[in-house]
């Protein structure tokens, strides 16, 4: 079995929606630091308002939820946006819980935010992965992801280098 594929027939991915917050939140706070830090490029806990985006409750967010007896293991959101050319774009986001990285639910919920992509008429899927994340960006690339740019960028006091992938 590759490492992306499924192996917990148990874990299911579904849509996010606020009745998941108090969850949601306890799994952010359950992440390491690291972790963190590599998905919103700070090691921030996020709080309420930030917590209402990434389950869908702001209403332009498309949030997901892999699950495994009921826990959160893994999280992800599409925000979708007008291309410059009109086109439908949409920027993805993903974590797993660290005991089960490597595992599939990456690979899992990546595809399901395409699909629902797909479903919604987006014609471009782009993602900001955190510069020296090589695990993440060998991921991406074997999905099929391309670097579309590399940059440099602030959050508060730390700067930060990222790279953009594109699939289309």
């Amino acid at each position: 079995m590759s490492r992306t594929q499924v192996d917990h027939p148990a874990a299911v991915i579904r849509p996010a929606s606020t009745t998941d917050l108090p969850a949601l939140g306890d799994f952010f706070a359950g992440l390491s630091v690291q972790t963190r830090y590599l998905r919103f490029f700070s090691p921030i806990t996020p709080g309420p308002s930030l917590l209402n985006v990434l389950c869908g409750g702001d209403g332009t967010t498309d949030a997901l939820l892999a699950t495994r007896d009921g826990n959160i293991i893994g999280h992800g959101m599409a925000a979708d946006r007008s291309g410059p050319c009109g086109d439908l774009t949409t920027d993805i986001g993903v974590v797993v819980a660290d005991v089960w990285q490597r595992q599939g639910m990456g690979s899992a919920l990546v595809r399901a935010l395409m699909t629902g992509a797909q479903v919604r008429g987006v014609t471009t899927v782009t993602m900001d992965v955190m510069h020296g994340n090589d695990r993440a960006l060998a991921f991406y690339t074997r999905l099929g992801g391309r670097i579309l740019k590399r940059s440099t960028g602030r959050f508060g006091k730390s700067i930060y280098e990222s790279t953009a992938f594109g699939w289309d």
